[in-house]
Parts: structure tokens; C-alpha cells; sequence
């Protein structure tokens, strides 16, 4: 990635930011990424050669974020195929990396798929990978076009919902160009909103405890010239009394079918606060993270991750010391800690949840399940 100053002019677009990418040098293919555990400091590239490697960049969430890991996933089987390896093996494993997030082994098995019909149509396997990887570059082409539907589609219901032109957002974890092929999705929509003059302010709450909104979705804000503050967690509920929020936007890990949204840890809270504060909480997702197999919100598996990630501040977060951070404790030693991923956001608190094939409002599973019909982007077994 090119260096570049913080704060770009208005008007003038910054480089794109290219999360992912498949590279191909002399000695063999490989999956090249943005290492989001160095960001902001550090604008890195992790390149991951095998699948094992890149299922260990998805475990530490140096690649992150349900669009952009299902892309991985597709690029990693495509990667297994280009090897020689098991490719249904390296499906299977990669979609083990992070259960929550539906979209990886959705890119996964999306991929696999292909290749398996091509081996049982006949083709050798460098045709197979070949196809493969026109796969996963097609699963990567929608996404991004999926992104600037999103945001058209996000910014027209904020126009709809909120007198004027001025909003101001909230937002949770990190949705932009670094989870997706594109924009993003609820970052997507605030950012669409600034390119038209229409955000007034974009409130960045810091997401504990790896801190996605501060040391990422502050370091996109700041790369496009947005008005931007950065809060902690604990914070949003005096934003809220102060009337300083006009519109939640977050995005999605999954969605089950009767609506439940698992999202990063702490969005539930921000959904009860704006319930009560008559503010809109907008889900902005592709539908490639709907999940019609799971039946309700109860049903999702939420990842539990080590309670090191509280217990410690690392310099890396996502990597406890010894394994890449430098940990300072901020709790006795032997402090058991809470550590999950996500958390759970029932339907009856969703204002909307907004697509690339539209908007449902109210979210109901009936509604869910029809938008999903007009999609070839749904959840494949």
C-alpha cells in the first residue's frame, strides 16, 4: 500500500484501498492482504502462500470482516487448487477458521464447488484451478459492485428516515474498504453520504477489545477527509441523551432467518439504546451473509475468543504476547474474562436491514427470505 497524508481534500478521492489480492510471482501463487493487526501504524502486507497460513490470518484477524473473509475463503481453495492440494480439505478448514462468519465458508464452498465440477467434467486439474480461480475473482467482482448498491440503497433510506441533510452517524467495529472487494457496507453509506456533502458528523465508537474503530475505522475516515470522532463503548449512551445521533450503522457476521443480526460485541447495546431513543439501527449486508439454515438468532454460534484480548493490551491487537504483541496486563494475573466476538440483535430492534438487492423494513422473516429469492448470492450448502 502507498503511503498517503491522513486527511484527504475534499474532492479529491484518496488511492483505493486493495485489501486482498491474488499474486502470482515466479515461485507460486499466493494471497496477499493488508496485516489489519498493524494498522494504523503500520501499512503492511502479509503474504500467505498455503491456506495454512491464510487460516492463521483469519484466526488473528490480520484479514477480517464477513464480505472480505469470504473472498479469502474463495481465494484460499483457489490457492489449494493452483498447489495440487485437497481442495475439499482446505474448504472444510478454512471454513472452520471463524465459525460466526457466514460468509467464509460461503466463498469457500462457492469455490470448491466449481472445481469439483470441473474435476468430475473431465478437466485436469490445472483447467479445475484455472476455474477455480476465475471463481473466486468473480466472487470478488460482485462483492464490489454489491458495495456501491449498498450504499445508493443506504443513503436514499437515510434520506427517507431523517429530515435534512446533515447526519450524523454512528458506527460500530469496521465496515469500509477493509472488509470488502469495494466500499464496504455501513461504512460504505456514510462515505457515500460525505462524497454528496450529506454527513455532518460520523461518531466512531472504539470497539473493545481489538479497538476495530479506533485503529481502523478512524484510519478510513481519516484517509477520505470525513468528520469524525472517536468514543469509547461506554460513551455512545450519553450521545445518545445528548441527542447527538441521528441513525445507527453497522454491519453484519450473519443473519439468521427470522432477522437476529450477529455483529460485533457491543452492537446489541447500541440497538437497545436507540430503541429507546427513537433512533433508526440500520443493518447494511449483502446477502451472501444471510444465512436462511439457521433458524433464529439463538442458533448462531457466537465465537468465544481468548481472554488474553481483555486482560492484556497488546501492541498488535489480536496477538497476545509472545505471539506477535507486546502485552501489558491491566488485570491481576488469573483474571478469568468474557470474551465473545459477537453478540446478538433480535429483529423487533432492527430499523432496517439494506442490501444490494434493497431494503427490508420491517425485518421479518418473510421479507427476509423473499429478498433473498431474487438473489443468486444466498447461502449455498
Amino acid at each position: 500500500m502507498a503511503d498517503q497524508d491522513a486527511q484527504s481534500p475534499v474532492g479529491i478521492e484518496p488511492p483505493a484501498l486493495s485489501a486482498l489480492r491474488w499474486y502470482e510471482p515466479p515461485e507460486g501463487p499466493a494471497v496477499v492482504l493488508v496485516d489489519q493487526t498493524r494498522l494504523p501504524s503500520e501499512e503492511v502486507d502479509l503474504v500467505c502462500a498455503d491456506v495454512p497460513a491464510l487460516v492463521e490470518a483469519i484466526r488473528t484477524l490480520a484479514v477480517r470482516g464477513a464480505p472480505l473473509l469470504g473472498i479469502a475463503g474463495g481465494y484460499g481453495v483457489a490457492l489449494a487448487a493452483a498447489r495440487g492440494e485437497d481442495v475439499e480439505s482446505a474448504a472444510e478448514l478454512l471454513e472452520r477458521a471463524r465459525p460466526t462468519a457466514v460468509n467464509l465458508g460461503y466463498g469457500a464452498r462457492r469455490v470448491a464447488a466449481v472445481y469439483r465440477a470441473a474435476v468430475e467434467g473431465g478437466a485436469d486439474t490445472s483447467v479445475a484451478a484455472a476455474a477455480a480461480l476465475a471463481e473466486a475473482r468473480a466472487l470478488h467482482r460482485e462483492d464490489a459492485e454489491a458495495s456501491g448498491r449498498m450504499a445508493q440503497y443506504g443513503l436514499d433510506l437515510l434520506g427517507e428516515l431523517l429530515p435534512g441533510d446533515g447526519h450524523r452517524l454512528l458506527t460500530h467495529c469496521n465496515t469500509g474498504a477493509l472488509v470488502s472487494g469495494g466500499a464496504g457496507t455501513a461504512f460504505a453509506v456514510a462515505l457515500r453520504a460525505h462524497g454528496e456533502g450529506r454527513l455532518r458528523q460520523l461518531w466512531v465508537d472504539e470497539t473493545r477489545p481489538l479497538l476495530q474503530g479506533a485503529r481502523l475505522t478512524a484510519y478510513e475516515a481519516a484517509r477520505n477527509g470525513m468528520p469524525y470522532s472517536l468514543l469509547t463503548d461506554s460513551a455512545a449512551g450519553s450521545l445518545f441523551a445528548a441527542g447527538e445521533v441521528d441513525a445507527v450503522l453497522i454491519g453484519a457476521d450473519r443473519i439468521a432467518a427470522d432477522g437476529s443480526v450477529a455483529n460485533k460485541v457491543g452492537s446489541y447495546p447500541l440497538a437497545v439504546l436507540a430503541k429507546y431513543h427513537h433512533v433508526p439501527f440500520i443493518v447494511v449486508a449483502p446477502t451472501t451473509t444471510v444465512d436462511l439454515e439457521t433458524p433464529e438468532g439463538t442458533a448462531i454460534v457466537v465465537e468465544q475468543r481468548s481472554g488474553i484480548e481483555v486482560t492484556e493490551i497488546t501492541s498488535r491487537p489480536g496477538f497476545p504476547a509472545g505471539g506477535g504483541g507486546v502485552g501489558i496486563a491491566v488485570a491481576p494475573p488469573g483474571t478469568k474474562a468474557y470474551n465473545p466476538a459477537f453478540d446478538v440483535t433480535p429483529p423487533e430492534l432492527v430499523t432496517a436491514i439494506v442490501t444490494e438487492e434493497g431494503v427490508i423494513s420491517p425485518v421479518t422473516g418473510v421479507g427476509l427470505a423473499e429478498l433473498c429469492a431474487r438473489s443468486s448470492q444466498v447461502t449455498i450448502s
